[in-house]
């Protein structure tokens, strides 16, 4: 097991559809470890593959549930098709709603978000599995689901946000840096 550099924006991995797994092989095995204890080591609720640099549709979770703080989500999906409630439409009050990523780190903004969701696929097995959830966990699933096919949650956010959002990044100077991955082992987020 070990911690994987973490994928900055504007690295090429997060802005390209995943690829569907087709066997799991014990290479997808240690990166899913190596996943998990990348996760951990950046305090996130999530990981997807191409946060890591690998282009293949699966991602952990390990997400506190919104009503009882004693029980955690925590698994892997391979191939995760994603349904959902209703987008609130307009503008997502700054109090509500906050969402961060460790491949934007440090930054957090409002973004609308169903209130619940699920996902389907399989786990390391190939059994089928379906997660469901709301608040928290309906958000990661949403957010993760976006990183396979190539989405930052930036993206979604309303253009008055999404403006905030430009500046705070140029601010950070990870492109003027040639910053494309960060190491949560040895590196704060606030770091990077």
């Amino acid at each position: 097991m070990a911690v994987r550099p973490i994928t900055v924006i504007g690295h090429k991995a997060l802005h390209q559809p995943t690829k569907k797994v087709r066997e799991v092989t014990d290479e997808i095995r240690t990166l899913v470890e190596d996943m998990f204890d990348t996760m951990e080591a950046a305090n996130g609720v999530g990981l997807a593959a191409n946060q890591v640099g690998v282009r293949l549709r699966l991602f952990v979770f390990d997400v506190p549930d919104d009503e009882d703080e004693t029980v955690n989500h925590r698994g892997v999906i391979l191939n995760p098709v994603l349904e959902k409630g209703v987008v609130p439409p307009g503008e997502v009050p700054r109090e509500e709603g906050g969402e961060g990523c460790l491949s934007i780190p440090g930054e957090h903004f409002p973004t609308a978000r169903a209130d619940w969701a699920r996902v389907t696929g399989t786990d390391l097995d190939g059994n089928e599995l379906v997660i469901e959830g709301t608040g928290l966990l309906a958000r990661a699933l949403q957010h993760e689901t976006d990183h396979l096919d190539g989405k930052l949650f930036v993206e979604r956010l309303t253009p008055t946000v999404r403006t905030r959002s430009r500046e705070a990044i140029k601010q950070r100077g990870w492109e003027a840096a040639h910053i494309t991955k960060w190491d949560p082992s040895t590196t704060d987020a606030e770091d990077v």
